[in-house]
């Protein structure tokens, strides 16, 4: 009898969890984002989550957490109660390039978490000081083998996209600069701004009121092909560096474990928002590429930039520590 009352109580409670996640959500969804205000994810994660809350009935409220290159809140994201109540806004470095860097990130990004969607690619930028001699790409160069290791750039912290951006960048020219890591992207451009440091890798739309105002100048762009959102730039690989691509994603996840109808309900509202004419004249306006994938599609992609990213970590040798 007493194991009988045992499976009883078990089909109860499984009963009771799966009726909970079919009316979900019941109330506000936190979504962490383990970057700066203003940052690319940031801008992102606000654009998308404002339609996703009207489609879900609840709020979804940013909660910005930055430092240490977003690994704190990454880790606390992963240790979260996989309820839906609390899910994720990453860009790709968080899971693919900083778990290459070091053994102890505190989670599996292909285990301890759960896809949701990639919300856009992200196209970059070499921005530079106005007073910063340079004005292309050649003219960098050049400048860094005159004089290795007497150029500053900015970063948002080590391992960050703006590292793996720049580190990539060194790699193909062969060239030496010292790296200045800040606590997110934007403390980090706005020293740049600033001239505390001359020049830096950044995401768009970051740099664009900045370029608009003539406080930026664009030496080139990340993507392989011309960029619309920045009119008269030039890609780094039409500038003598024809390997040079580096194109980031932001995307939504969950904690592991998040049950199925939630995690469905989720990716149903991201990729609806997606496709909303109104979000997608926002986000290409702001040169994002909308995606708006399948979970299941995303898995295939994480796993396989995860292997790209760390090949290029271990030819560069970047360390988290």
């Amino acid at each position: 009898m007493k194991k009988v009352w045992c499976i009883a109580l078990a089909v109860l409670g499984q009963m009771a969890v799966s009726a909970e996640a079919q009316e979900y959500p019941t109330r506000p969804v936190k979504v962490l984002t383990p970057l700066a205000a203003g940052s690319a994810v940031d801008v992102v994660a606000r654009i998308v989550g404002e339609k996703m809350s009207s489609i879900l009935g609840q709020q979804l409220y940013i909660e910005n957490q930055p430092g240490a290159a977003g690994l704190i809140a990454t880790r606390s994201g992963a240790a979260a109660d996989p309820d839906g109540y609390t899910i994720l806004a990453v860009n790709d470095s968080l899971l693919t390039a900083l778990p290459n860097m070091s053994a102890d990130a505190g989670y599996d990004p292909l285990t301890d978490f759960a896809p949701i969607t990639q919300m856009v690619r992200i196209n970059w930028a070499l921005v530079a000081n106005p007073d910063f001699p340079a004005k292309t790409v050649g003219e960098f160069i050049e400048a860094a083998k005159a004089k290795p290791d007497s150029i500053d750039y900015a970063s948002g912290g080590k391992g960050s996209p703006q590292h793996i951006a720049m580190e990539l960048f060194m790699q193909l020219t062969g060239t030496q600069l010292r790296h200045i890591p800040y606590k997110g992207a934007t403390p980090a451009i706005n020293d740049v701004v600033a001239g505390q440091v001359p020049v830096m890798f950044a995401a768009l739309p970051t740099p664009l009121p900045f370029l608009e105002s003539k406080q930026l100048q664009v030496l080139g762009t990340g993507a392989q092909k011309p960029l619309a959102s920045v009119p008269g730039s030039q890609p780094v690989a039409e500038q003598g560096v024809p390997e040079y691509n580096y194109v980031t994603w932001a995307a939504l996840i969950a904690p592991a474990k998040t049950p199925p109808e939630v995690l469905k309900r989720l990716s149903d509202a991201a990729t609806a928002a997606l496709a909303d004419p109104g979000v997608r004249e926002r986000l290409t306006g702001l040169g994002y590429e909308v995606v708006g994938n399948t979970p299941d599609q995303f898995a295939v992609e994480l796993k396989k930039d995860f292997a790209t990213m760390g090949e290029i970590i271990k030819k560069s040798g970047i360390k988290s520590n």
